[in-house]
Parts: structure tokens; C-alpha cells; sequence
């Protein structure tokens, strides 16, 4: 693997730092119909700069890392909410002319041409999975001479930018592309709490930046954007409108220490897993039930390469029907639906979802109440 050596902070440009975690882990976190000899395992490594930016120093190649797509955000209850939410508050700075970078699966897109027809719509993605013959497509990872030529009064993301490995450069060209006006809105996920709450997907090879609201916003001011509106969608997202101010002085913008506060997060959570997994191989030793884990995705990734016992796990379940089938990459588990659990008396089942858990859970026990669910 040839990876792309982060030398200094992608947030501030400090060069030294400190190796927080170093392991192997899989490179895709989804699911796969291609032989598990061809399956890739990198090296996952975070470290800490004195600043209290949490980095991964190892980047994956962007050609490889998405080589299989990106489709998070299509499936799900929560999910539909937050589109229609991040839409409302989108819409409520009536654009003419949209430019969302990423968006593959088009959902954000859809809800806003809800609200305005007549709205002009560009989407910038390398995998856009179904297109939309009312939605403008650029094929490509976002660049901003890509785009040249295109007139757009607003640029939004959805869960995108915590994908950026030079966030700098990105935000540089986004003004760029509104030096004549307009502005940007996004939404991304609330990693402070996620890391709080020891959400497995916080960080990973996708995530390589730990973007608390203190970091996003000297971001953000260090690149002469002023915050207009910020949102809270409960503790999964936080939905920013930013505008252009030439009145911001980029050289006084300071980024307060927060790395005591940040490394105890992180090895706070690691901590957590080793004790939990060791909790779960005992229930799974005693139990004489059928065991399943629930989550085709990094969420069942982080416990099996973390040492959960496997041999008495019988297979994967998940909600989007585009996994079922599949293997679960870098394991030998086949991926069902959870409809399987209709008719059985004897289940344990196995959910470390993060913020998807209490959603998953009702779904569950609405299929059968019989089932016992450990999260």
C-alpha cells in the first residue's frame, strides 16, 4: 500500500505529534461479492498534535478507499429525517442555483427539489449510484477547475467534509468559487459527542479528522468564512451557513488547546472496547443461543478485529437490502435481513450501531420481541 504520509496537521501545520493508536484494520468498511484473498487490510494509525488535533497519518489513496462507493445516508428512519431537515434548513436561504459536493445516492437533492422545482441542481460525485434527470451530474472527485464555468450561488455538503483530507485547501477553494457571493451549507456529524459517546465510526480510514465545533469553526474563520446559522439535528449532526467575510483577520485566528481534553476522549474509548469485547466473548461462551451481530459495516469490523470471539457467530444482519447477500469485507459472514429473525425463539443479538442503536432496536423488537439484544 502506497499511503499518502500526513507529515503535519491537515488543521493547523504543526509537525509534531503523538501516536495515539496503531493497528491493522480493513481497508473497506461495507460489504463485497469479490474473494476474501483479494480483501486489503491497512494500517490504521491516529495520532495527536499538540494543538489536540486527532489526524490519521496514514491516508488511503482516495481511487482506493472508494473504489466500492460511498452510500452512507441511504437507508434508515433517521437518516430521511436528517435529509428532510438539512433540506428545510438549506431551502431557507432560497438558492438559485446549487452545487452539492458528494451526495451520490441524490437524497439531499431530492428534498430540496421537493421545496422549489424550479431550483437548479449540480451534484459533484465520483459514484453517483442512481441519477436523477432533474439533477445536474459531474463525474470526479471535487476540483474546484472542474467546475469552471459553473455558476453557483450555493455550495453544500452532506457528512462530505469530514471525508476532506486538506480541509485548508478545500474551504481556500470553495471561496474562491463564491468570491462574487453566495454561500455554503452543510451538515456533518456531531463528532464531539460521537467520540464522547464511543462511536466506533467517528474516526476510521474515511473519517481521518476529528472535527470538534472548535476545530471546524477556527476552520472555517481561518479561511475567511463567518458563521451565520448553526442547527443541531439531535446529537447525530450539526448543520452550519457560512458566508464569505473579507472583514475576518485570518492571522488572528487562534485554535484554543483542547489536547489533554481530546487524547483522554480517544483513549478513553479504546479502553471502553477492550473491556466491553471481553464482556461480550463471555456472553457469547455461555449463551446457547443462535448469535448474530447486526451493523455490515465498520460497526461489526471494530468488534471482530478487536477480538470477538466469531466462532459461534452465524452471520451478519443489516437493514439495506444492497448488502443482503454480500460478505461482510475482510470476514467470512454472509449479510441477511433482518426478517430472518421473524420466526426464531432462540437469538442473541449483538448491536453496536452508535447513534443508529435505538432505531435498529425498535425495528428489531418490532420483527420479534423475542429476540435478546445486547448493545
Amino acid at each position: 500500500m502506497d499511503y499518502i504520509l500526513r507529515k503535519e496537521s491537515a488543521i493547523t501545520g504543526e509537525k509534531t505529534y503523538e501516536v495515539l493508536a496503531s493497528y491493522d484494520f480493513p481497508l473497506f468498511c461495507g460489504c463485497t461479492d469479490e474473494k476474501v484473498e483479494e480483501d486489503i487490510i491497512a494500517r490504521c494509525e491516529f495520532g495527536i498534535f499538540q494543538s489536540g488535533s486527532i489526524e490519521l497519518l496514514k491516508l488511503i489513496p482516495l481511487d482506493i478507499l472508494y473504489k466500492n462507493g460511498h452510500n452512507a445516508g441511504a437507508v434508515g428512519a433517521l437518516w430521511q429525517k436528517h435529509h428532510e431537515e438539512f433540506a428545510n434548513f438549506l431551502m431557507s436561504f432560497k438558492p438559485r442555483f446549487v452545487l452539492e459536493i458528494g451526495g451520490g445516492h441524490g437524497k439531499l437533492a431530492k428534498e430540496c427539489l421537493k421545496l422549489d422545482e424550479g431550483l437548479e441542481y449540480t451534484i459533484i460525485e465520483p459514484n453517483s449510484s442512481v441519477k436523477d434527470e432533474r439533477i445536474n451530474y459531474i463525474d470526479g472527485f471535487f476540483e474546484k477547475e472542474a467546475l469552471e464555468g459553473g455558476k453557483f450561488d450555493l455550495i453544500a455538503h452532506s457528512h462530505t467534509f469530514e471525508h476532506i483530507y486538506e480541509p485548508n485547501k478545500f474551504l481556500n477553494e470553495c471561496a474562491q468559487m463564491l468570491g462574487g457571493g453566495g454561500g455554503m451549507v452543510f451538515s456533518l456529524p456531531n463528532m464531539q459527542k460521537w467520540l464522547e459517546n464511543k462511536f466506533v465510526n467517528c474516526l476510521c480510514f474515511e473519517h481521518t479528522l476529528f472535527l470538534s465545533e472548535k476545530i471546524l469553526e477556527f476552520l472555517c474563520a481561518k479561511n475567511g468564512f463567518k458563521i451565520l446559522k448553526k442547527h443541531y439535528f439531535g446529537e447525530h449532526s450539526i448543520f452550519y451557513a457560512l458566508k464569505i467575510d473579507k472583514d475576518i483577520e485570518k492571522d488572528k485566528v487562534i485554535l484554543k488547546n483542547e489536547y489533554a481534553k481530546n487524547k483522554a476522549l480517544f483513549e478513553d474509548m479504546m479502553s471502553f472496547y477492550e473491556k466491553k469485547i471481553d464482556i461480550l466473548n463471555k456472553l457469547i461462551d455461555e449463551s446457547a443461543k443462535e448469535i448474530y451481530l447486526f451493523g455490515a459495516h465498520l460497526f461489526s469490523q471494530f468488534l471482530l478485529y478487536n477480538g470477538l470471539c466469531s466462532a459461534k457467530i452465524n452471520g451478519i444482519l443489516d437493514n439495506d437490502p444492497a448488502k443482503w447477500g454480500k460478505r461482510l469485507y475482510d470476514t467470512q459472514f454472509k449479510v441477511f435481513s433482518p426478517e430472518i429473525l421473524k420466526d426464531k425463539n432462540n437469538v442473541l443479538l449483538i448491536l453496536n450501531a452508535g447513534i443508529y442503536n435505538e432505531e435498529i432496536k425498535k425495528g428489531i423488537l418490532k420483527l420479534n420481541q423475542e429476540v435478546q439484544i445486547i448493545t
